[in-house]
């Protein structure tokens, strides 16, 4: 993980507030299908004083379907537009079916993915926006005889929270789980593709970082 370090007071050796470094390891820690190749990347610079970033693909039968990306802010000052002092942002964008793009419901329904897949995990939110976008590509000339193509594009951003009845100490809050959220995330980027769901019972194994098949 690529971790912004600014030194503040009572921070940890590295820079980072213990809170942070924290809700970082808990990232780490989801538990992703088998179909997402997940790594660590840089995270951005400016938006917070402390970043966490991981992207994803999606591979079917050795053909890249989808792709996204999952960071993690850390403001310890906290920030009015977040209501908080944490703040998740995802991109997800995956191909889908050329006819799809007429369908009036699609991104509304692309929506619904993100928050049911959060509620789905138990990954409790609350401040959640974001666009759904559809792109349809058709060539012509010399590249008219390339198939028609279509993409659906999700940017979202929500504020997650600490588990409900988690309790902190009398010095330090209740720590917040991110795995739930990046989960979640992964969830979204699979439907977005067109993955079944996987079904009750069956275990997902977390998913090998850095490692492309």
């Amino acid at each position: 993980m690529v971790v912004r370090q600014e030194t503040r007071p009572g921070a940890g050796a590295d820079g980072e507030p213990p809170e942070f470094v924290a809700a970082v390891e808990t990232m780490r820690a989801a538990r992703l299908r088998p179909e997402i190749h997940c790594e660590e990347m840089p995270a951005p610079q400016r938006i917070a004083p402390f970043a966490a970033a991981l992207s994803a693909d999606v591979t079917v039968d050795g053909d890249e379907v989808g792709t996204g990306r999952i960071i993690l802010l850390h403001d310890p000052q906290g920030n009015d537009a977040w209501d908080g002092e944490f703040r998740c942002v995802a991109y997800a964008r995956a191909e889908i079916d050329v006819d799809l793009v007429t369908d009036p419901m699609l991104a509304a329904v692309g929506w619904t993915w993100l928050t049911d897949a959060l509620e789905a995990h138990g990954a409790a939110f609350h401040m959640a926006s974001g666009t759904v976008t559809k792109v349809a590509t058709e060539s012509f000339g010399g590249m008219a005889d390339d198939s028609a193509a279509a993409q659906l594009e999700i940017r979202a951003s929500w504020t997650p929270l600490a588990p409900a009845g988690a309790l902190g100490t009398a010095t330090s809050r209740a720590q917040l789980d991110v795995g739930p959220h990046v989960e979640a995330w992964g969830e979204l980027l699979c439907t977005a593709v067109g993955l079944p769901p996987v079904p009750d019972g069956v275990a997902v194994i977390p998913s090998r970082r850095g490692q492309r098949g």
